[in-house]
């Protein structure tokens, strides 16, 4: 049960798309969260593919090329849903913050929230074959569009997740990432992103950089979490991940 928070909301298509994000090193947990399997038998990333079906959004699945997979019935059923893997957006520039993911084997998750952008843009244009960059009507359209970002150490599903934040587009219009908070931090990686940000940050990893706290404070809308989710997600640990499905058997 999601709890009530205001009313307004966005329509549905100014959901440009969902953007799993399950190319993370995963030590403590001693597997890849996207592998881990549920008490239904079902892998966490077929569960998140699932979930997002309903949306009718392209998905996008951002593995850092390792090869995952999903069951062939949910590609069958993706007409409305079209399933796409991205490689990481690869910078040649040197990463220099101290807090970056520097001794993971990846760039972080803003890498491939930057090639999910990219994605949906290009997609955005191959629809107006007539538009270019600097079209009015396409800047319109990539500045009232969000990609939803969802990360492997959640459970939330994509429908209520989007259900949760979407009113928030339309209450706070100047901004450009809306994602979840509880009392002690944000959850970047389980909220909307403006596609018309797009460009800034490129800019921002090409200039070496790749902290995501960093980014998006100048232009992030906290949601609250609704208490339902508390153990649905920043599971890192066996024991976590044991406590999430109990948690989400229990909704």
């Amino acid at each position: 049960m999601i709890d009530p928070i205001v009313t307004a909301k966005a329509p549905l298509d100014s959901l440009a798309g969902i953007v799993i994000l399950a190319g993370g090193a995963s030590r403590r947990m001693g597997v890849a969260k996207a592998k881990l399997v549920l008490p239904t038998k079902e892998t966490l990333l077929d569960y998140h593919v699932r979930q997002a079906s309903p949306l009718n959004a392209p998905i996008i699945i951002a593995d850092n090329e390792r090869g995952f997979t999903v069951t062939p019935e949910l590609l069958l059923n993706s007409a409305k849903s079209p399933i796409y893997y991205v490689a990481d957006y690869d910078s040649t520039m040197t990463i220099d913050d101290s807090n970056s993911h520097k001794n993971n084997s990846n760039g972080g998750a803003l890498v491939a929230i930057e090639s999910a952008l990219q994605l949906l843009i290009k997609q955005s244009l191959v629809k107006q074959p007539l538009a270019n960059t600097t079209d009015a009507s396409t800047l319109k359209n990539e500045h009232s569009s969000w990609l939803m970002v969802i990360s492997c150490d959640s459970l939330i599903p994509a429908t209520d997740l989007w259900q949760r934040l979407q009113p928030f587009i339309v209450q706070s219009l100047e901004k450009s990432v809306i994602c979840l908070t509880d009392e002690t931090h944000l959850y970047p990686l389980l909220g909307l992103y403006r596609l018309s940000i797009e460009p800034d940050l490129k800019a921002y990893i090409d200039s070496g950089r790749r902290q995501v706290m960093t980014f998006i404070k100048p232009m992030v809308q906290a949601v609250p979490l609704s208490k339902s989710w508390q153990h649905l997600t920043n599971f890192n640990t066996p024991e976590d991940f044991k406590q999430a499905c109990i948690a989400l058997n229990n909704l």
